[in-house]
């Protein structure tokens, strides 16, 4: 897939992996070329966004989450993440970012380009959308509204009234990337909203071409967090003909023995 110049190369991923250090591992893949489109959840960009600005620490799954919510301490999994270097820095961040473009005429925004606008103004090498704005990969967040970003986005038209969202624009860039593309392909890394509008727009034009998962649901649960690859051929979101793996394990440690082997 990688090789294959006449692909466009997709890469979806959930938002908790950006709390970990996957993120600098997708951000070397944006940076070196790897991919050119990105879908993923509102969390993901509040995770690149409070990285950029502020510190998490390494924990424990099983901390007492009453203790840590007394000390002003959110929990990810086994990551850290102190309320200041979350919620407000988010705010503080978003809110200049939003209204510096208000004045420059802006009233109007789809989800690539709210990550466009921020990706302008991180300052963080390590940053997916740092080098995704740098390498012109469109970043989509078909569920924006799903998170800090997308409770800033709605402050901020409190404030502004005349200030909206535009999915629709979402969805005419997508439809322009799918039908132009000769071939696609996907990486995709863990399931839900990202992974499935992965597959949905890629059904327009008979499916993928090339499709990887990484995952660790469970296929019997019925969800579409776990089915298989293979399920999406009846559902002409994938090829019948494509090169297609599901993987079972831990993205944390799958993902960077490919990315690094794809790179060797």
């Amino acid at each position: 897939m990688i090789g294959d110049k006449k692909c466009v190369k997709f890469i979806s991923f959930v938002g908790a992996l950006v709390a970990t250090g996957i993120r600098s591992v997708i951000a070397e893949a944006i940076k070196r070329g790897m991919f050119d489109v990105i879908i993923t959840t509102c969390g993901a960009i509040d995770h690149d966004i409070a990285r950029s600005l502020g510190q998490y620490y390494d924990g424990d799954f099983w901390m007492d989450d009453e203790e840590l919510r007394g000390r002003g301490i959110h929990r990810l999994g086994s990551v850290l993440i102190p309320l200041d270097s979350y919620g407000p820095v988010i705010e503080r961040f978003l809110q200049n970012v939003l209204e510096e473009a208000y004045l420059d005429g802006m009233r109007e925004l789809a989800s690539y380009e709210v990550c466009e606008l921020i990706g302008e103004k991180i300052q963080d090498e390590e940053s997916i959308l740092y080098w995704a704005h740098r390498r012109g990969v469109k970043v989509f967040v078909p569920g924006i509204m799903d998170g800090a970003v997308g409770t800033q986005l709605w402050l901020f038209q409190q404030k502004h009234r005349d200030f909206r969202l535009n999915l629709f624009k979402d969805a005419d860039e997508l439809a322009g990337i799918i039908f132009k593309a000769e071939r696609t392909g996907a990486l995709m890394i863990g399931g839900g909203i990202s992974k499935h509008h992965t597959l949905w727009w890629n059904q327009f034009k008979e499916g993928l071409d090339y499709a990887i998962y990484l995952t660790t649901a469970c296929e019997y649960d019925g969800s579409l967090s776990g089915a298989r690859v293979h399920e999406a051929v009846s559902w002409m979101k994938v090829k019948a003909g494509a090169r297609k793996v599901t993987v079972y394990g831990d993205a944390t440690i799958t993902l960077p023995l490919i990315i690094a082997a794809a790179m060797e």
